[in-house]
């Protein structure tokens, strides 16, 4: 595995890779890999025929008053799992070159970016499009790698893509989960001991929401309804926010007609945890 820093060095690696027309794809992440992130690795390196991964913790997605300062890191260990995983190009950026004295530029997708996570961190999808597009330009990928965890992220960047026409097929895999339920996540390492047992009442929440819908109800104000009063029944869970929307325009529905995405947030005592599920898709059924 290469692992470049310097952006010109890691665009004549990519330059070198694709010779003879070979495809490459492209898992950008914010580096604390664990399964989620190593099965993005592995379904991007059978689509593709060189894998690039990178690690930047973008400071632009983060609000003042947010985690970048003690957002989890540990590059040695995340090069490790990436190299054991076949990949062939790891691109380390420094901040100072990504974002250098004067820079100004950013990418918004009105509307998209504005409910749901936009509401409560306010810049973060900015920041998120902006890095995103960079990332893209300078790796140049055929087809690019997220989890279904960040189910808002991918509406955006897939708008993105298609508003700025960027030939970049979005591949969104399924949220990777712990055997109790919870979505795997770099922050989960913040939770204590408490927290992390009442964190798995996101997932059972969810879960009660899908068998209601599953059991005949389609109005989205009662499955929401089930779902709060699951999540109230965890003193330790505090919510920001629980909704049933299109998984299209990210808008609130009335009723569940095809599918529908019901996408929460929730505090555990400083840790905001997101996680989501899609009623009514073939690729959630069980």
């Amino acid at each position: 595995m290469k692992t470049l820093s310097p952006i010109a060095a890691l665009e004549s690696a990519v330059a070198e890779a694709r010779t003879g027309r070979r495809t490459i794809g492209f898992v950008p992440t914010m580096g604390y890999l664990h399964e989620g992130h190593l099965s993005l690795v592995r379904e991007c390196r059978k689509r593709a025929d060189v894998t690039v991964a990178s690690i930047f913790v973008n400071p632009l997605q983060f609000g003042p008053r947010e985690d970048f300062r003690r957002y989890p890191r540990d590059p040695e260990r995340d090069a490790a799992l990436l190299d054991r995983e076949g990949v062939d190009i790891l691109f380390l950026p420094e901040t100072a070159e990504m974002y250098p004295p004067g820079f100004r530029t950013s990418v918004e997708v009105g509307g998209l970016q504005d409910g749901l996570c936009g509401r409560s961190r306010p810049g973060h999808f900015r920041g998120v499009a902006t890095i995103v597009l960079k990332l893209f330009n300078i790796v140049r990928p055929d087809c690019a790698f997220f989890g279904q965890k960040d189910a808002q992220q991918v509406v955006i960047l897939r708008r993105m893509a298609e508003d700025l026409n960027l030939d970049i097929k979005i591949v969104a895999l399924p949220i990777v989960r712990e055997p109790d339920g919870l979505a795997m996540s770099s922050r989960n390492i913040y939770l204590n001991i408490e927290e992390r047992r009442a964190a798995t009442i996101l997932f059972r929440g969810l879960e009660e929401a899908r068998r209601i819908f599953e059991a005949g109800e389609r109005a989205a104000p009662r499955i929401r309804e089930r779902l709060l009063a699951t999540l109230a029944s965890e003193p330790l869970a505090r919510l920001d926010y629980a909704e049933v929307v299109d998984p299209g325009s990210l808008e609130p529905v009335e009723r569940v007609e095809g599918e529908a995405l019901i996408a929460l947030a929730v505090f555990f005592g400083r840790t905001r945890l997101i996680d989501n599920i899609i009623l009514g898709s073939m690729e959630e059924a069980r």
